[in-house]
């Protein structure tokens, strides 16, 4: 089969690579039909995540068909379509008792990290009765795609930990693929504000258009702005969806009283947290690797039209693209790229 494989900091590529096989009893195969480039996947490129060794193919997220099963794997079989997690979950282990799946001792984060992952023709998925999900049918199968990673993101790390609440009003900072999923997210819980700030006006009007009430071009103004829209009080919650020093500085300068500022980012360096300002405000502040508990919720409510993840892909390129496809990804802004579709056929 091909991959698409990370060789070291800057380089990789496409190489061929021996198909995977059941290695034990709670293993599937999945056929890739199509996966997509998440944001993660570049900062490996940057040689941010040191847990991938050269030589590993990347991608945690996907949709395919079942090609061969384990002996122990009841709920798949072969020939079922599927949604590939992120996160690979054994279902036993006391993280995944306690709703933490992303620690899962024998799992977690592991696909396209510290085993191969979903940019490739196949991919193995361990512990597989907990760590797909079965695609309903007569639903846009790109759109699925981001029930592999971004929804749960927005969802679990965005709008849960935010307390997202009816009434309230809700600021994110950074308006990329899950800035806007947590603008889809967020609206589930009827907020009376949506403020969506970020450097590109164009993002700006792909937030309108998926119902942001308000949206602030990030600059010097941007605080000023956003003290105008919420009468001086500040926003309930901020949804922090960037990951750089200067989204989280924003972030602390908008929350308002009582309020949660929810990190979704990942930073790759420290932030400053400004106690001297925030000690006496009530705050909390959230950290949260996604577990993609809410998968199978979101599921149905793509499933029932209350969500259209659809709206968050811009691209489409075939698997031999893929490198063309990293290269748009990677200048989303020039490019007017959100989630890139990668497609098998």
């Amino acid at each position: 089969m091909r991959g698409l494989v990370f060789r070291g900091k800057g380089d990789f590529g496409v190489e061929e690579r021996p198909k995977p096989e059941v290695v034990r009893p709670g293993d599937a195969v999945v056929k890739l039909a199509k996966s997509t480039i998440c944001g993660t996947d570049l900062h490996i490129l940057k040689g941010d995540v040191p847990t991938v060794a050269a030589g590993r193919i990347l991608g945690h997220e996907g949709l395919g068909t079942v090609e061969s099963v384990g002996a122990s794997v009841s709920a798949f079989a072969p020939g079922d379509r599927v949604i590939i997690s992120c996160i690979t979950a054994c279902g036993t282990c006391a993280f995944c008792a306690r709703g933490l799946p992303s620690h899962c001792t024998s799992g977690g984060w592991v696909l396209g990290n510290t085993i191969d992952g979903t940019q490739a023709q196949y991919v193995r998925i361990p512990h597989a009765d907990t760590s797909l999900h079965r695609a309903p049918k007569g639903v846009d199968e790109d759109g699925l795609v981001m029930i592999s990673d971004i929804l749960p993101t927005a969802m679990e790390c965005g709008t849960l930990n935010g307390k997202v609440r009816p009434g309230a009003t809700v600021g994110i900072v950074g308006a990329g693929p899950v800035g806007l999923a947590a603008l889809l997210t967020a609206q589930l819980y009827s907020p009376m504000k949506t403020i969506m700030i970020d450097v590109d006006e164009n993002r700006l009007r792909v937030a309108e258009s998926l119902g942001a009430t308000h949206t602030v071009v990030s600059g010097p103004d941007a605080v000023k702005r956003v003290m105008e829209i919420t009468e001086g009080a500040g926003v309930d919650t901020a949804i922090e969806a960037v990951g750089i020093p200067a989204t989280f500085e924003l972030s602390q300068e908008i929350i308002g009283v009582g309020g949660n500022i929810a990190n979704v980012g990942v930073h790759g360096g420290k932030v400053d947290l400004h106690l001297e300002k925030l000690w006496d405000r009530n705050i909390s502040i959230t950290t949260r690797l996604v577990d993609a508990v809410t998968s199978p919720t979101l599921i149905k409510l793509v499933e029932a039209g209350k969500i259209n993840p659809t709206k968050l892909t811009t691209h489409n390129f075939k698997f031999s693209e893929i490198e063309q496809a990293y290269s748009s990804f990677a200048a989303a802004a020039e490019n007017r790229a959100l989630k890139v579709i990668i497609d098998f056929k």
